[in-house]
């Protein structure tokens, strides 16, 4: 149920009504008692979303999302072609092993 605001312009008192939406309008001012309040224009409290489920990823285009995955597979690619997993030397373990057997 929304929350209207209204305002009397005899006495210039603003107040709120919580009413339904298929609810009359109030026509009487609380304070003063004349008949010409008049129900103003404002914002409102917005629309709340609770629970699983609302993100504003969940109803992107479908563009969107590939132009996304082509940019998450195209990072990590990037990472582990340039990882040497060591400290960047090579590994000359075996030839050296072989070298050192070989003698005759």
């Amino acid at each position: 149920m929304p929350t209207y605001e209204y305002e009397c312009p005899d006495c210039g008192e603003t107040f709120e009504r919580f009413q339904s939406i298929t609810a009359k309008p109030v026509r009487r001012c609380p304070v003063c008692g004349k008949s010409k309040v008049r129900r103003l224009i404002s914002a409102g409290g917005g629309i709340l979303f609770r629970g699983d489920g609302f993100y504003q990823t969940d109803y992107r285009s479908e563009e969107y999302k590939r132009k996304a995955k082509a940019d998450t597979s195209s990072v990590g690619a990037s990472s582990s072609s340039g990882s040497s997993g060591g400290n960047g030397t090579s590994s000359t373990k075996s030839a050296g092993k072989n070298a050192s057997t070989s003698k005759k």
